[in-house]
């Protein structure tokens, strides 16, 4: 079966075609990040303008390097939630009005399924296993006992770590992505420059394994010469490997509680932030623990994680119907539950 899966829930427009939720045929990115580095993120008016610009040579590059026509693909697929309204839009709206001129099955994906699942393009993966979903709007920490079947057990209280990254940076004027710049600064700077703090946050059974990434990124940004340690100086450098450390740790530390709790000795990271190597380093040290990352290029939003979760939807005889809508934002989170309202495609 091949599935041809649309992407635009942020400023990436992307199309795949992918066979059997394995195989990836063709996979098309084209990025917005020139378009907004001048305002240092995301514009979300310039990026729907943007996907509506780009979406037809988009889908059309994606056939033509799958060496493929539309009447080929046997499904259409495309993201419906969450992210930007207008950028989702775009995407769904195209996607569903080619499965219906095509008389092709549709499904609508969540997003967050799809960076969870783009690990598995390139690994044969047993369920259950501890999800770690990071990226510029989440931070996530599930039990996944399934491709949409996800038990959240903690997640930020307030900012996401791939939103701290991006803060960080545009304040001391980085670059955008800001964790990008970040990450790459980081090499040449010392970790032990700086002493940010950690968040405290209650460790009873209902924030376990919960984060919090705004105290740090107000003491980086407001309030880093308390913080700077005798002998280092304050450069963006050391700010960048401190800062950096700090984050990674923050989010590893409630992982690895998960990982004792529950007894899962398998870790799949999905989203923007799982590109960043310090993650990977640190991850990669727990020799009692395997870690699966996606591919750099898997990483980031692409269209092939949206088809290859579509592929199991449909596997299953599922169908979305025609009149499905875009939702920016996923409802709270029900820690120990398994969230269908949540991750559900309607």
């Amino acid at each position: 079966m091949k599935v041809l899966g649309i992407e635009s829930s942020c400023d990436e427009t992307a199309c795949a075609i992918v066979e059997d939720g394995k195989k990836i045929i063709s996979n098309v990115v084209a990025t917005q990040i020139p378009f907004h580095q001048i305002y240092k993120g995301v514009v979300p008016e310039i990026a729907s303008r943007k996907h509506a610009e780009w979406i037809l040579p988009v889908v059309r590059q994606a056939l033509d390097e799958a060496g493929m026509t539309l009447e080929q693909v046997d499904a259409i697929a495309a993201t419906n939630r969450p992210g930007l309204m207008g950028s989702l839009l775009v995407g769904l709206t195209f996607g569903k009005t080619l499965a219906w001129a095509l008389n092709k099955p549709f499904i609508a994906v969540n997003h967050m399924l799809g960076h969870l699942y783009a690990a598995h393009l390139e690994n044969d993966i047993p369920y259950p296993y501890l999800g770690l979903l990071v990226s510029g709007g989440h931070s996530i920490i599930a039990k996944v006992n399934g491709f949409d079947d996800l038990e959240v057990l903690g997640t930020t209280i307030d900012d996401s770590a791939g939103e701290a990254f991006d803060k960080v940076s545009k304040f001391y004027g980085l670059g955008y992505p800001g964790g990008v710049v970040i990450d790459k600064l980081a090499k040449q700077g010392n970790p032990k420059a700086f002493t940010f703090p950690v968040a405290k946050i209650d460790k009873n059974d209902d924030h376990r394994y919960d984060m919090s990434f705004s105290g740090l990124k107000t003491a980086v940004i407001h309030q880093a010469d308390l913080f700077l340690n005798e002998g280092f100086e304050k450069t963006n450098e050391n700010i960048c490997a401190s800062f950096q450390e700090t984050a990674v740790k923050t989010l590893t530390s409630r992982l690895f509680r998960a990982v004792e709790d529950t007894g899962l000795k398998t870790v799949v990271a999905g989203g923007g932030v799982a590109a960043n190597s310090r993650l990977r380093e640190i991850l990669a040290e727990r020799t009692d623990i395997k870690c699966i990352f996606p591919p750099l290029k898997l990483c980031g939003d692409n269209g092939a994680m949206i088809a290859g979760v579509a592929y199991h939807f449909l596997k299953r005889g599922d169908r979305s119907p025609i009149d499905t809508t875009a939702c920016a934002r996923i409802p709270e989170f029900k820690r120990g539950l398994k969230n269908l309202e949540a991750f559900g495609r309607r």
